[in-house]
């Protein structure tokens, strides 16, 4: 299988930390890093292919290049001048990425690092969650074009926030703080622009240090059990124990408990 960490992704910036950790930025900092169907096809290619290659990776952090735009959304520029043909055919490529993104199997941690518009909010909102900095602000302002959210908005959100705010924040297209975003349950923590990679980084290596298999077990039974009743969901979730009992990982990690030293984990 081809090296696709090394492959060339025109609206994309990796960054391999070490062997754990990846960070991905959305790199068009002139148009706001706002999503056309290039980027759309980047990100799609990145996380179907963790879906069945994950080259040793434990978690990566999804982030924008600049300090002005997490993501602003759609790119309307290009958008402008599409049939409708032509807009739902890129549109299907949006809706193709953002599954990618909630099926990848690593954790991703959203570093949100200017506006999360539209689009951009909607991407944030399908990482495991997400760290902002604090000059910050979201919205989904989808309604005021005509359109309404179409990557996961009206699914993630209310999960996050629950049907009364989320109905608020789409209903209104109006904009939210990073405080809000924090207070409403959308957002984990709120850092000092300067401080956000190194504080996503902190936590981010934290989880990379942890068992793998273990993150993706609990990964798995964390996004399907919220979607079943809690009966479906405990039989789900004891399942994905169960994978983990003949693990070197859940020996290794009993070991290093009993020996008083840091585990070794190796994914087997």
């Amino acid at each position: 299988m081809s090296d696709f960490l090394s492959a060339s992704y025109p609206t994309l910036e990796l960054e391999r930390l070490d062997s754990a950790v990846l960070v991905v930025r959305m790199n068009r900092p002139a148009a706001a890093n706002a999503m056309n169907t290039q980027m759309g096809l980047d990100l799609m290619a990145i996380f179907e292919t963790l879906q069945i290659q994950q080259d040793g990776l434990r978690c990566i952090v999804l982030t924008g290049a600049g300090d002005r735009a997490f993501c602003a959304g759609g790119d309307l520029v290009e958008r402008r001048t599409m049939s409708d043909e032509q807009w739902q055919a890129q549109h299907a490529i949006f809706e193709r990425m953002v599954r990618a993104v909630i099926n990848c199997p690593v954790p991703i941690v959203a570093a949100v690092n200017g506006a999360a518009v539209g689009g951009g909010c909607e991407i944030a909102a399908a990482c495991d969650f997400i760290y902002a900095a604090r000059h910050a602000r979201f919205a989904l302002t989808e309604v005021t074009l005509g359109i309404m959210p179409g990557a996961g908005g009206t699914q993630n959100l209310t999960r996050a926030m629950g049907t009364r705010r989320a109905s608020e924040i789409i209903l209104t297209g109006k904009p939210f703080s990073a405080e809000e975003a924090e207070r409403w349950g959308l957002v984990n923590e709120v850092v000092e622009p300067a401080d956000l990679m190194e504080a996503t980084l902190a936590t981010v290596r934290r989880i990379a240090g942890n068992a793998p298999i273990s993150i993706r077990q609990a990964k798995q039974a964390i996004r399907r059990g919220v979607d079943m009743s809690i009966s479906d969901g405990l039989a789900f979730e004891i399942e994905a124990y169960n994978r983990m009992v003949p693990t070197s990982d859940r020996r290794e990690g009993v070991n290093a408990f009993n020996e008083k030293r840091k585990p070794d984990f190796k994914g087997k």
